[in-house]
């Protein structure tokens, strides 16, 4: 595929962008110290943190190298995946690989070709696999997912791949006397089904994430770290209103395998991107 100079330089402009504008929109002292909660020391391992791709997609475009290479200037050595842009597994790997970007989690979903799942996330050199979205009005409905989702598990298992779910506030409704989140944690191994705790939208639904750690423990093993607005909205991380160095202190004792930076409505992704990553390595907790 060819690349256009005016893209490039689109998205050069972009990076620059990020590049300026990070100063200004990086948190405060206190809030890179813990929130005024006292410094502790600790911090998220920047090895350990990665960004959903999905927060990307509106700059993606046709040609997701320059995107990528972005990340990597920045930071990132991680990704999560959320499909592979027209391209296929192989394809995807290699434009990765060049850019020292390592894609140890995607987005699957497990009602397909298990198979052709498995493959291409050998392929592509996942580590994680995730089911990132279902919605369902009976509580049988749910039920039913959950025996697919612990049946797919073992396939996954043997395949030497961890598959986990990835909450929105929807879950923690109750619905005909149960929470849907309760049905799938009951209902599945913990040793085969891994959580990967979406906090702001656990916030939304009006849950603390401290607890659902704490509740399914030792399950949760990746973040969905996103920020959000007093308005509700989504926000850069640090300048909302999540007190991620409470959650990040108060769930240490068993450390999740990756921090996953994501907002769902970017104002300039690669901002996002950018302030994202310098939030995390920075923060003190």
């Amino acid at each position: 595929m060819t690349h256009s100079p005016s893209r490039r330089a689109v998205l050069g402009a972009l990076g620059a962008a990020a590049a300026a504008g990070v100063a200004g929109a990086l948190p405060g002292t206190a809030a890179a110290t813990g929130g005024g909660h006292g410094w502790h020391g600790r911090r998220v391992p920047r090895e350990a943190i990665s960004i959903q791709l999905y927060t990307l997609r509106g700059i993606m475009g046709d040609d997701p190298e320059p995107v990528l290479s972005a990340l990597a200037d920045i930071g990132y050595r991680r990704v999560e995946l959320a499909g592979t842009y027209g391209r296929t597994a192989a394809e995807f790997a290699k434009i990765l690989r060049r850019h020292r970007l390592a894609a140890t989690s995607a987005h699957v979903g497990i009602d397909g070709d298990l198979n052709q799942v498995i493959a291409d996330a050998k392929t592509l050199r996942n580590t994680h696999v995730v089911v990132p979205y279902v919605n369902y009005p009976t509580l049988a409905e749910w039920v039913s997912f959950t025996e697919r989702l612990d049946a797919a598990s073992k396939v996954f298992r043997r395949a030497g791949l961890k598959l986990g779910y990835h909450n929105h506030a929807h879950e923690f409704e109750v619905l005909e006397g149960k929470r849907p989140y309760d049905v799938i944690t009951s209902g599945t191994s913990r040793r085969d089904v891994h959580l990967e705790l979406d906090l702001y939208w656990a916030v939304v639904a009006g849950v603390d994430p401290v607890d659902v750690f704490r509740q399914n423990f030792p399950r949760v093993r990746q973040y969905h770290v996103k920020d959000r607005k007093p308005d509700g909205s989504f926000a850069d991380l640090g300048t909302g209103t999540i007190d991620f160095a409470r959650i990040f202190r108060e769930t240490w004792h068993h450390r999740v395998d990756e921090y996953v930076v994501e907002n769902d409505q970017p104002a300039d992704a690669l901002v996002t991107a950018k302030v994202g990553y310098e939030y995390l390595a920075n923060l003190r907790f």
